[in-house]
């Protein structure tokens, strides 16, 4: 995979670390198909457990889209009459939230600076956000006079409620840390020094759970929302005999009879 996104499998844990530092890890093509490639690989990868995903350098998690590359490709499509530029929503970051939101298993972001625009997206599709104190986020969409693309508009109303959900997306502003965690979209703040070693303890100790009941959780949420009580209690006898099935339930169960941290094997 290109060197604009790292990506690593240790103990069940795949770290997948943006790595354009010196362009607060903005978005080109390079890292949006390495991002998209990365995602996928760890979604269909059943030695993988749990993700971590997260950046390199101290300023930024993500600033969303490549605008120097933008532009140039703006320019170029106008000259072309055509409007390709765009298509980057359906070719890389539609697949890449999808994969994030819809995989089988647990997906931590570790938010070590400013979360903006796609890369505020790729936060909030993740399960659970570990993030630094010197943090913020951002939609920054309307102040380049585009609309919320990356899953926003989809992920943002469930986090704070459409209300606030539209005033971010109308009035963009920088959401520091401690609003964030406020607000929902923080699940911790930790000082920045901390994020690391923080988020990949989190992480860790996901990819050493129950991955079964960990993804019947994540289906079971992101169900909820669209259905009726009737329907999500349907759901959830559906989800609950699928994990009550698993080897890690039994594991669970025996564990707790004798008095045992369960060891768990993802299955």
């Amino acid at each position: 995979m290109a060197d604009t996104v790292l990506y690593e499998v240790n103990d069940g844990l795949a770290t997948i670390t943006l790595n354009r530092p010196e362009a607060m890890n903005a978005l080109n093509i390079e890292a949006k198909v390495a991002l998209r490639d990365a995602v996928r690989t760890a979604a269909a990868d059943d030695a993988v457990r749990a993700v971590l995903l997260t950046a390199a350098g101290d300023r930024a998690f993500c600033v969303g889209q490549d605008l120097k590359e933008h532009i140039g490709l703006l320019a170029a499509d106008r000259e072309a009459g055509e409007g390709q530029t765009m298509s980057t929503v359906r070719e890389h970051y539609n697949p890449i939230v999808r994969a994030l939101t819809e995989m089988a298993k647990p997906v931590v972001a570790g938010v070590n600076g400013v979360a903006a625009g796609a890369g505020f997206g790729f936060a909030l599709a993740a399960d659970y956000r570990v993030v630094a104190d010197t943090a913020a986020f951002n939609t920054s969409f309307a102040g380049v006079a585009l609309t919320a693309d990356s899953g926003v508009s989809w992920t943002l109303p469930r986090v704070v409620g459409p209300g606030r959900a539209t005033d971010l997306l109308l009035f963009p502003r920088s959401v520091k840390a401690q609003e964030a965690y406020e607000l929902g979209l923080a699940n911790r703040v930790v000082p920045a020094a901390e994020l690391r070693a923080e988020a990949e303890s989190v992480a860790r100790a996901l990819a050493e759970g129950p991955t079964v009941a960990y993804a019947a959780i994540k289906e079971a949420v992101a169900y909820g929302f669209s259905h009726s009580l009737a329907e999500t209690l349907e759901k959830e006898d559906e989800l609950q005999s699928r994990a009550g099935a698993s080897e890690d339930h039994g594991i669970a169960v025996q564990a707790f009879v004798n008095k045992e941290k369960p060891k768990y094997l993802g299955r």
